[in-house]
């Protein structure tokens, strides 16, 4: 007992790579998103209400019927038909791809896990955008690398700020292993790379020798505008991340990876050392899903319920917040993000905006080093009625408000607070 007692209380003992670690915002902010008296913007959470259980039914039923194959191992790649149902859904988006070169993942989240396992080694560099995935920061920080940010405006990461970055890294560069891009409704800007951008990185990733990771969870999940072509589609090169999560069901926990034969390979090493492979069960019905229900209907109802939801944010943003407050205003996916002015700090006024009963995801935890977006957050459209929006909305205008008054407070006073004073 008393050896176990110093084991507990002897931080030598953990590995560097944990002491490097942050929690993710989303998990520590859940308990708070279950109480009755509060209206959640914080997580990406699905509205799997709006599945047909009919359909669910189905699926499960083709898995329990199968259950000598669903209820064993199965193997690191996954189900054969699996892979093949996912190469189907995506062709019309304009990817062409085998199922024998498809890794099945436990969710797109292990597939950035496979992806840091694979590609990075401690001082390593990888791209992102910046902010970006805290989920995608949290996986590859595991490896120690050497993140870097490129800023993004309304049409997606900024070409010329990648240019300079590179620049600076130089030419095959053995360190830069990738770059890793939400291009579709970004996570958690809610931004859109555009057809020209697209294109640009893919030169640019030939010109510098690194690898383009192209993560898509909401690609399906489009409002308004017309369709751009995924990365993938424009060069076989890049390393397509997919998901079920936000098109049937998050808690199936199934997702892929689709890769040349040869990134296929080492990532299948680096899985086997993972999880041996990913729950058959779950692969099942999500093959059965998506070959025997009409998923494409219920995606619709998606899009069309998501759509009035983000359209009620937006008008709710427009009609409540100050001027001084600026927001992106996405095309699809799940999320807006909010910038304030530099003084106010938006991890510190969770508190306030707790005692309002609306709760949001600051800003710090979707960058590297918990530095920047102090003063931003990012709020999702994706869960609440559009009533509730509303008034989440309305709530946090005031908890805005106060902060700004409090500002104006300082400059009347003659005294111009620093960022973070006005709190």
């Amino acid at each position: 007992m008393d050896a176990h007692i110093k084991f507990e209380t002897a931080p030598d003992k953990v590995a560097r790579r944990i002491t490097k670690m942050r929690p993710s915002a989303v998990r520590l902010l859940f308990a708070a998103a279950n109480r009755p008296d509060i209206i959640s913007l914080a997580g990406g959470m699905p509205d799997v209400s709006l599945l047909p259980k009919s359909a669910v039914r189905k699926a499960a039923k083709a898995a329990l019927d199968d259950q000598a194959v669903t209820l064993q191992y199965g193997s690191t790649n996954g189900l054969p038909e699996t892979a093949k149902a996912f190469c189907d859904i995506v062709r019309d988006i304009g990817i062409r791809h085998k199922p024998e070169n498809v890794i099945i993942t436990t969710g797109a989240q292990e597939a950035l896990d496979l992806i840091g396992k694979t590609f990075l080694d401690p001082g390593d560099i990888c791209l992102t955008e910046g902010p970006t995935y805290l989920g995608a920061l949290q996986a590859f920080s595991a490896y120690e690398p050497d993140i870097r940010t490129i800023p993004f405006d309304d049409q997606g990461m900024r070409m010329d700020l990648l240019e300079e970055e590179l620049e600076r890294i130089g030419k095959d560069n053995p360190r830069l292993k990738f770059l890793y891009t939400i291009p579709n409704f970004q996570n958690p800007g809610g931004v859109t790379m555009s057809p020209d951008r697209r294109k640009r990185l893919i030169e640019l990733s030939h010109e510098y020798g690194f690898i383009v990771v192209e993560d898509d969870p909401y690609g399906r999940l489009r409002y308004e505008g017309g369709h751009c072509l995924p990365l993938r589609a424009l060069d076989e090169s890049v390393i397509y991340l997919g998901t079920i999560s936000k098109m049937f069901a998050a808690g199936l926990r199934v997702g892929w990876i689709m890769a040349t034969p040869g990134v296929i390979g080492k990532i299948n090493l680096a899985k086997q050392g993972t999880d041996l492979s990913g729950s058959v069960f779950d692969q099942k019905m999500a093959a059965a899903y998506f070959t025997e229900t009409p998923w494409q209907h219920t995606l619709q109802k998606f899009v069309k319920t998501y759509d009035r939801r983000r359209r009620a944010m937006l008008a709710a943003l427009e009609e409540y917040f100050p001027p001084e407050v600026t927001w992106t205003h996405p095309e699809g996916g799940f999320f807006v993000w909010v910038t304030l002015p530099p003084y106010v700090d938006t991890g510190s006024m969770l508190a306030e905006a707790l005692d309002h009963g609306v709760i949001y995801t600051p800003g710090d935890g979707f960058y590297p080093d918990g530095k920047q977006g102090h003063n931003c957050m990012r709020i999702a459209f994706c869960y609440e009625s559009p009533e509730n929006i509303n008034e989440a909305i309305r709530r946090l205008a005031e908890v805005i408000e106060d902060r700004l008054e409090l500002y104006r407070a300082f400059i009347a006073a003659g005294a111009l607070p620093n960022a973070g004073v006005a709190e």
